[in-house]
């Protein structure tokens, strides 16, 4: 096997794997079960810190 051959192997692999890796990721993006968890996570930046409040007081 020459160099050329292993590298175009190695390139089409990583594609391979990152179009998975990506695929893996957007389904558990919008999987209908982490609704709740994402739509939390969207809230706390406006929600007010209970650790604050305390230090405040």
């Amino acid at each position: 096997m020459s160099y050329e051959q292993v590298a175009s192997i190695s390139q089409v692999v990583a594609l391979i794997f990152f179009i998975v890796l990506f695929a893996a990721v957007v389904l558990y993006a919008f999987w209908p079960g982490n609704k709740k968890r994402f739509e939390r996570a969207a809230r706390m930046p406006l929600e007010k810190d209970p650790e604050n409040d305390e230090k405040d007081g």
